[in-house]
């Protein structure tokens, strides 16, 4: 299993995403506390996770899939979150 961020920059905000945030709920481990910023874990590769979420963009949409690791370094992220990001980086 691979640990990935998911980063995007949405070019309409005003257009429907739903599916995009359905498609990252839909991995058995994600973590989102970060507006844009979305980490889960997979046995998908990077390509895969980024033509499946891909799906739900349009041109005007920038996406980036890269495998994080630990060690990691946060702030200001809730009790929770922080407990997710030691147990998977």
């Amino acid at each position: 299993m691979t640990t990935f961020m998911v980063g995007y920059d949405l070019g309409k905000p005003g257009r429907d995403y739903d599916g995009l945030i359905k498609y990252l709920k839909s991995f058995s481990w994600w973590w989102h506390h970060l507006d844009s910023t979305w980490l889960i874990v997979t046995d998908q590769t990077a390509a895969q996770v980024r033509d499946g979420a891909g799906a739900f963009l349009d041109s005007s949409d920038r996406l980036l899939v890269a495998k994080v690791s630990s060690p990691g370094a946060w702030r200001g992220i809730p009790e929770s979150g922080s407990d997710w990001l030691h147990k998977n980086l």
